[in-house]
């Protein structure tokens, strides 16, 4: 089975308020053990987090030398303040208070840094996604400053204009990347990035009611389409299904991730020979 290179240990993959709850008051390290113990079952080995600010990512890192797996961690995102991010990080004004979280990173012992490019998608409109973080010079001199302390960069991102700007940036993987053009596919072919789409989390939506299930339909159609076109074209890309995320359990996210794959893709040979590249890709990097 492949890992599963985009979860998030702190969500519980039903309900964010409640998952905050847990955790807020100090890490309830039963829960970490009961991820982990899922991820086995379901013969996946290998896991990238996404990083959180209550130290559930820091606390599963530690956790994880008891069990039969490599888990990756951020120990948290960062986030430009006034933009998306807060629920998993931590915000910085400037450039030196962000190359500062950098080097907090690196003295926790984080593996790599997680930023945000953009902000989330709204699922009653497509195209529609909140807080772009638009500004070229800026993304480039943030992933540049984590490539010179040694760190791989892994990026929240969608929209085109986004996407490219992080591609330009040279990010080594994309994160979601919505609505991704063909100037994007391109790009990733290009810089060998990797794209870890996240299709479950649209997709797993579909028929619960939660949101507009019209524009839902849109938005995973769009995906799987844009999806189907880089694994035929020959980009990088890896399974990770946001797990923990709202109707993305953790460990059977991973399955579904698989399974909305082959369905975006139709050629299982194909579709596996990239992700077979994009995992060695991401463990190589991360």
């Amino acid at each position: 089975m492949y890992g599963e290179v985009h979860c998030h240990f702190l969500m519980n993959g039903v309900n964010f308020k409640q998952a905050i709850e847990t955790h807020k008051n100090g890490v309830k390290d039963e829960f970490i053990h009961r991820y982990f113990k899922a991820y086995i079952e379901k013969d996946i080995h290998y896991l990238r987090d996404g990083g959180d600010n209550l130290g559930v990512s820091k606390r599963a890192k530690e956790l994880a030398k008891d069990y039969d797996l490599t888990y990756r961690s951020p120990i948290f995102a960062i986030h430009k303040n006034g933009y998306y991010g807060g629920i998993v990080g931590r915000g910085f004004d400037t450039i030196e208070e962000y190359k500062n979280l950098v080097l907090e990173v690196k003295r926790e012992g984080g593996d790599f840094i997680k930023f945000m490019s953009s902000g989330i998608l709204d699922f009653n409109e497509f195209g529609k996604v909140s807080t772009p973080l638009d500004d070229f010079s800026l993304i480039n001199e943030m992933v540049h400053i984590a490539h010179e302390e040694g760190f791989a960069v892994m990026t929240h991102v969608n929209t085109p204009r986004q996407i490219r700007y992080a591609l330009l940036a040279g990010a080594d993987s994309i994160e979601h990347g919505y609505y991704m053009d063909d100037e994007c596919i391109r790009l990733l072919i290009e810089t060998r990035a990797v794209w870890v789409p996240t299709v479950t989390t649209i997709c797993n939506l579909i028929g619960t009611g939660r949101f507009d299930e019209k524009n839902v339909a849109q938005i995973a159609k769009s995906h799987q389409t844009a999806i189907k076109k880089a694994v035929e074209l020959g980009a990088l890309v890896a399974v990770g299904s946001d797990a923990g995320a709202v109707y993305v359990p953790h460990a059977q996210g991973t399955v579904d991730e698989v399974k909305w794959l082959r369905e975006a893709v139709g050629d299982d040979e194909k579709l596996f020979a990239v992700l077979d590249k994009g995992e060695q890709m991401i463990k190589r990097k991360f």
